[in-house]
């Protein structure tokens, strides 16, 4: 079923699992709006967000950010930690790629 314009979230805490401070932390890496977010890569936007904090994001921030993406490619709502083993699986690929 395709949402209709009323849908379709207008501000980051609109999306399902994206309270006030992850959207300031998106903001700060000049994400202001869910189509923005929805171009990009969650792993992208993760190592992003940990450069510009100054430390490795907790994982959750990564589960929270491939929910996001999930419900904005698709419209289904589903809690962060169902996207824990994926969210593992991507930050193993990352850190392989990471090394010398």
């Amino acid at each position: 079923m395709q949402r209709t314009e009323r849908d379709h979230p207008k501000q980051l805490e609109d999306l399902p699992n994206i309270g006030k401070a992850i959207a300031a932390d998106l903001r700060r890496i000049n994400i202001f709006r869910p189509e923005q977010l929805a171009r990009r890569e969650p792993i992208a936007i993760f190592e992003e967000l940990s450069e510009v904090i100054g430390h490795r994001q907790d994982p959750c921030v990564l589960y929270t950010l491939l929910a996001a993406k999930h419900f904005l490619d698709c419209g289904e709502v589903l809690p962060w930690w169902k996207f824990t083993a994926e969210g593992k699986n991507i930050l193993k690929s990352s850190e392989k790629g990471s090394r010398p």
